[in-house]
């Protein structure tokens, strides 16, 4: 595999930091970001642009929507196990983490969720040129302009993520196995 797991001492040194960072925060070092870590600017450009999103007005449950339908559509099964878990943290109904987790087109058991769902799907199919029905359904969910932008910055966040793993090729951590699959 091209891709080996890099540490704090076999990263290069402009990943060095990121990698012991996201090692305290979250007790371990996942396979995902030891292989991101070949490029110090892929890296740091991921953390830096998912804690923007993370940041955002959007809910976390919106937020995680956008992720788990990138993660699906994208078949990042580190995502979906990473996700998963994230919406077992936030007490997400079981029937919404396995919607989410089944990808299809079927609707999520909450009609502002499947707004978010049917929204990302909406940009994605027409490369942000949405029609002013998606937009209005979007936005007659509660969800403002700002939010929209949000949808797409979450895009772009998970785009990079879900690409990256997949070349990489890194799998699902030891600590995420139960959320696998």
């Amino acid at each position: 595999m091209p891709f080996p797991d890099l540490t704090p001492e076999t990263a290069p040194p402009a990943a060095r930091r990121a990698l012991e960072a996201v090692t305290e925060r979250l007790g371990y070092r996942p396979a995902a970001v030891a292989r991101l870590a070949a490029s110090p600017h892929a890296l740091d450009g991921f953390l830096k642009i998912s804690a923007i999103f993370d940041a955002c007005t959007l809910d976390p449950l919106s937020r995680e929507v956008v992720i788990m339908t990138m993660a699906t559509r994208n078949d990042c099964h580190i995502c979906v196990a990473m996700h998963t878990a994230k919406l077992t943290s936030l007490d997400a109904e079981p029937a919404l983490v396995a919607a989410l987790r089944d990808g299809t087109e079927a609707p999520l058991p909450d009609e502002r969720l499947e707004s978010v769902r049917r929204f990302t799907l909406a940009v994605l199919a027409s490369a942000g040129a949405v029609d002013d029905a998606d937009l209005r359904d979007f936005l007659a969910y509660g969800y403002t302009e700002q939010n929209a932008l949000e949808v797409v910055l979450g895009i772009g966040a998970y785009t990079l993520s879900t690409l990256a793993n997949r070349l990489t090729g890194a799998p699902v951590d030891e600590q995420l196995a139960a959320f696998a699959g």
